[in-house]
């Protein structure tokens, strides 16, 4: 069987939005379907291998795919994706021939909790919920330092955080959140540290000594600046989720996500 994003475009139709798998054809190439889907989805968890469960899945990790299989799953990836799982890999049939698996579910992703105008809040651990993320975290040993040097200043906590936890991508696909800062608009005493295909910056207005309370702005795609009494984590929070936010994606996405772009070689 040959495989295109068309195939797998079909594939996912037929199973529906929700709670559906199949077997596939024996001759499905399954390193091929997981490229495939890792260039739709990003950089996949695996929930099973050698038919050993990773101890962690449960509903927040993807354990709503492994329900049809029972015991029977030999190797499953799992991709979460908006308001559903996505999972390919192997598993016995009743006869116990090992054939591939294509397999989708809901997905529920619980949503951030009021917050009172005192509450201390660890907005990435926030954002973590808000975005379902299960992943270790990408790039643990960024050597901040070095990059603090190179800028010439210090970075706000909460992105380094960020970087570290989610590495390359982009939260719901749309803002790409950048390694490092960019300095293009140094001049204008701006660092930007996202930005989206609508040509919007996210920056940080670096006034001040202690970059943790440099507030976030935008510069918009036709010159604009707006500014944001709030870190970075915040209002990432608050984008995602806050419907009559000026710059909200809450509009768009019922629930939300971090897409890993997959690493090159």
């Amino acid at each position: 069987m040959e495989l295109t994003q068309a195939n797998v475009d079909d594939l996912l139709a037929r199973l529906g939005p929700v709670n559906g798998w199949m077997y596939l054809p024996g001759d499905v190439d399954l390193q091929e379907l997981t490229e495939l889907l890792g260039d739709r989805y990003g950089a996949p968890r695996a929930l099973v291998l050698d038919g050993v469960t990773d101890p962690t899945v449960d509903e927040s990790r993807g354990a709503a795919l492994l329900v049809p299989f029972e015991d029977r799953a030999v190797t499953v990836r799992a991709w979460a994706y908006g308001d559903r799982w996505v999972g390919t890999g192997t598993a016995r049939d009743a006869e116990g021939i090992v054939r591939p698996v294509l397999v989708v579910a809901r997905r529920e992703v619980p949503g951030p909790s009021a917050v009172a105008p005192d509450e201390d809040v660890d907005w990435m651990e926030r954002l973590t919920r808000i975005t379902g993320w299960t992943q270790p975290a990408q790039r643990p040993d960024v050597d901040w330092a070095e990059v603090e040097s190179r800028l010439g200043t210090a970075l706000p906590s909460d992105y380094k955080r960020m970087v570290e936890t989610f590495g390359k991508g982009a939260f719901d696909g749309f803002l790409h959140l950048n390694q490092e800062p960019w300095t293009d608009l140094r001049e204008d005493g701006l660092l930007i540290w996202a930005s989206t295909e609508h040509e919007n910056l996210y920056c940080w207005r670096a006034d001040g000594d202690d970059p943790d309370r440099w507030p976030v702005g935008i510069r918009s795609f036709d010159g604009e600046d707006v500014p944001f009494d709030c870190q970075t984590a915040e209002f990432v929070c608050r984008i995602l989720t806050d419907p009559h936010h000026p710059f909200t994606m809450a509009r768009f996405f019922d629930t939300h996500w971090f897409m890993n772009y997959r690493e090159s070689g």
